[in-house]
């Protein structure tokens, strides 16, 4: 499948892949390996945030670690086409916000990615961070997520977490409604919103809070379909999700 894509008005060259998770819903098989290097068709999971990043042109890539984390630096060595650091959490777990502030000196004063190790997409027509890079606009938007719809999941079993507006505006769904748009992973940030913050324990969603009271927090449509792995039944549906996209 060729992708098709336009040049954004701007494109993060360095990225965070957030990789410190226990992955205990996906005992035993995370009882001797870190979530992330569970292999999808012979590939670890976070290969193929790796790849989509470098495709993109990002140059400078920030993986967490914290399980197993000799595991995930051994296998982050292998990596020859893009420069990676790793940020070290073995003393602490930080979760996504936490783990960001703790990597901020190495993301630079620019917008940057940040990407989920256990989620991933197959590209339909549009490359999903170009898609993402080309939502990007810093005078009315601080955050810019990637947005699948349940209909093009797979894995997922939750009740959606986003309504959208028309120009992509995002707000939380309301008590006792199911939406089907769901965070997809991926996402740009600017740093100048964990200002201050110290690296201690808290989720990325006290930052998408905070912008969607300001109006800040925008998502794109992903295209394509969308996978979770977060339990082991879940790897025997992303290996037929890609089957059916190569069939399609």
């Amino acid at each position: 499948m060729t992708l098709h894509s336009i040049q954004p008005r701007f494109k993060p060259k360095t990225a965070m892949i957030l990789a410190a998770g226990l992955g205990k819903r996906m005992r035993p098989i995370t009882s001797t390996m870190p979530k992330p290097l569970i292999e999808i068709r012979g590939r670890a999971l976070i290969d193929y945030g790796l790849d989509a990043l470098v495709r993109n042109g990002v140059t400078r890539i920030v993986v967490n670690v914290h399980y197993l984390p000799d595991l995930m630096r051994a296998h982050l060595r292998k990596r020859k086409d893009v420069e990676i650091v790793v940020s070290d959490e073995t003393d602490a777990l930080l979760d996504s916000g936490g783990g960001i502030v703790r990597a901020l000196p190495e993301l630079g004063e620019d917008p940057f990615y940040v990407l989920n190790a256990d989620t991933f997409w197959i590209d339909g027509y549009r490359d999903n961070l170009d898609l993402l890079a080309e939502l990007w606009d810093p005078a009315k938007m601080d955050v810019s997520l990637l947005i699948a719809e349940m209909r093009q999941a797979t894995g997922y079993d939750g009740d959606g977490d986003f309504v959208m507006d028309p120009s992509g505006r995002l707000a939380r769904v309301p008590e006792r409604v199911i939406s089907p748009f769901i965070y997809a992973g991926g996402a740009i940030l600017k740093p100048e919103l964990f200002a201050g913050m110290k690296p201690e324990k808290f989720s990325l969603n006290r930052i998408f809070d905070r912008t969607i009271e300001a109006e800040r927090l925008y998502g794109v449509r992903l295209d394509g379909v969308w996978i979770t792995v977060g339990t082991p039944s879940a790897i025997k549906l992303a290996e037929e999700a890609f089957l059916a996209s190569a069939a399609a």
